[in-house]
């Protein structure tokens, strides 16, 4: 792993927390054959191959789409490289979850190439992060495509009580216990 240093503190350390997620996701992957990444286990649990791709899809989005509003990788120079048999459904569709479940079941995962595009993902989000000043890191998202919605904090006797809102009709996650 290479450790990534800005003169902005708060880059450096999102740049290297995200340097270490990788780390940690590629080692996962490593010894990861084609039979292990398709099996799916009983229950609920999602096959590792599956998942995997959530997670560098989620980022490709989430980084160049949202973020950066460009066209993320997999809509772009990846389009038909990214190692999948079909798109991952898009999170915030009202049957997100049915859909992303059934996927994670049937889609077919080239380990290979789907790790190639998770390079580029990574190269792409720590050229991004890089980017980043301190006006960038002000900047307020608009998160309720996904399903958050903006809570102003709640006062509860002497501290400050704040959740993340996540999709409606469900009660948040707090963040201060």
């Amino acid at each position: 792993m290479t450790t990534q240093t800005s003169t902005n503190p708060a880059v450096a350390f999102i740049r290297e927390g995200a340097q270490l997620g990788h780390w940690y996701l590629d080692g996962t992957m490593a010894d990861v054959t084609s039979e292990q990444a398709h099996y799916a286990p009983p229950g609920r649990a999602n096959p590792i191959g599956a998942t995997f791709a959530h997670l560098v899809c989620s980022e490709d989005l989430i980084v160049n789409g949202m973020l950066r509003q460009q066209a993320p990788l997999s809509a772009s120079s990846h389009a038909k490289t990214t190692g999948l048999s079909e798109p991952m459904p898009m999170p915030g569709s009202p049957d997100w979850a049915e859909a992303y479940g059934a996927w994670a079941r049937r889609v077919q995962v080239d380990l290979a190439a789907l790790k190639n595009y998770a390079d580029a993902v990574y190269a792409a989000t720590d050229a991004y992060l890089a980017s980043l000043s301190d006006t960038d890191l002000d900047r307020e998202l608009d998160l309720t495509a996904v399903g958050f919605v903006k809570q102003e904090p709640h006062r509860n006797g002497d501290r400050g009580d704040q959740r993340i809102e996540g999709h409606p009709g469900r009660e948040g996650v707090p963040l201060l216990s």
